[in-house]
This record gives structure tokens, C-alpha cells and sequence, in this order.
């Protein structure tokens, strides 16, 4: 796909399913439940990712989400909630940041709530976002960075075809020690990918 000139005008669905998880766009009405994920995980999410230091109470996190579905409608950030299929329950976030029109190219970011780790979900959440970005949004490119210690981060990125390029240096300022930490940057690029089957058709 060419260089995209009007974003806005860019057909995205707001929903899509995988074996076990509902991946949308945010809605009006879930800043508590990303109230209650944040508060289980803030701890493990603290370590890598500075806004989870002083998250806000449910109120500011219904502002956010409501700020981020308008972001998804106007095609600026399309961030997804992570949700298990059967229940519901929020199980993270993910989604296709950073979007660059011009090539097109975009950034996945991730994190899973504590008591969901270590069951896949997110391997799964970021193999389907994968082949969202490269076959619907016809990314050329996309790519992920963690903290040079996040091993989990690193191992998802891995598993899901991710290719290591290089270590960014002093990329981001970690205050909770008050260091400056280096990030691994991993890539894939359109030619290497292949549609991996796990997306699936959602109830009507």
C-alpha cells in the first residue's frame, strides 16, 4: 500500500478475535476494569514502563480510554485492549503505535496483566496485531522495543518473528532508580511476513 494521505479516511475494524481473546479498540465505560488491571500489575508494569508509576484513580483511566477511542476513530494510535473471549475480563493492552503514514510503518507495544502471564495470552495478542498491521494497514514495517532486561517483553517479540537489530542507547529515563536505560529494538518488514492463521471470525 502506498503512503496513506488522509488517515481519517482509513477503514479499521474495532474489534477483532483470536482462539481465546477479544483484541478492540477502547470504549466508554472501561476505565475501571483498566483501573483494576493496572492495580493488580502495577508493580511488574512499574519496572518497565514509566506511566504505570503514578497511574490515575478509575476516573482519570475513563478519561483515557475515551481519549484513546477517539485517537483509534481519528486513525492517530489504534491502541487494543486485550480481552479473554469467553469472559471478558481485560486481560492487557496492545495495539499499533506510533503510526507513520508516510511509509506506512508503526511501533506494537504490550503488557499483560500479572495473574495472566505465562499462558500465552500474549504471544497470541501480538501475533494476530502483527498480521493486522501487515495485512489490513499494509505496514512495510513494524517494529518493538522493550528495556534491555525484559526478558518476557524480549521472548514475546522473539516467538512472534520479531528480528533484533541493535541495542538504542539511553532511550528512556526509568524514575524509579533514576537511570537511563537502554532499549532492544526488534523488527519485522513486510516481505518476510506470511498471514500465521491466528486471527479468527467473531460471533455476529
Amino acid at each position: 500500500m502506498p503512503a496513506v494521505d488522509k488517515p481519517i479516511l482509513f477503514d479499521m475494524p474495532d474489534v477483532f478475535y483470536t482462539a481465546r481473546c477479544i483484541i478492540r479498540a477502547p470504549r466508554a465505560g472501561d476505565g475501571q476494569a483498566m483501573y483494576d488491571a493496572v492495580t493488580e500489575s502495577q508493580t511488574e508494569i512499574a519496572t518497565w514502563l514509566n506511566w504505570a508509576i503514578n497511574y490515575g484513580p478509575p476516573d482519570e483511566q475513563e478519561a483515557l480510554v475515551r481519549r484513546g477511542a477517539a485517537r483509534y476513530a481519528l486513525r492517530e494510535d489504534f491502541w487494543l485492549l486485550i480481552c479473554e473471549r469467553e469472559s471478558g475480563r481485560l486481560l492487557g493492552t496492545t495495539g499499533l503505535h506510533r503510526l507513520d503514514w508516510s511509509v506506512p510503518s508503526c511501533e506494537i507495544g504490550y503488557w499483560l496483566r500479572t495473574g495472566e502471564t505465562g499462558k500465552g495470552y500474549m504471544t497470541e495478542a501480538v501475533g494476530a496485531v502483527t498480521d493486522i498491521g501487515f495485512g489490513l494497514c499494509a505496514m512495510e514495517r513494524i517494529m518493538i522495543r522493550m528495556d534491555v532486561e525484559n526478558h518476557a517483553s524480549r521472548a514475546v517479540a522473539e516467538r512472534c518473528g520479531y528480528q533484533f537489530e541493535g541495542i538504542l542507547r539511553a532511550v528512556a529515563r526509568r524514575t524509579l532508580d533514576d537511570t537511563v536505560r537502554d532499549h532492544r529494538l526488534y523488527s519485522r518488514v513486510r516481505p518476510e511476513w506470511r498471514p500465521s492463521g491466528i486471527l479468527r471470525e467473531g460471533d455476529a
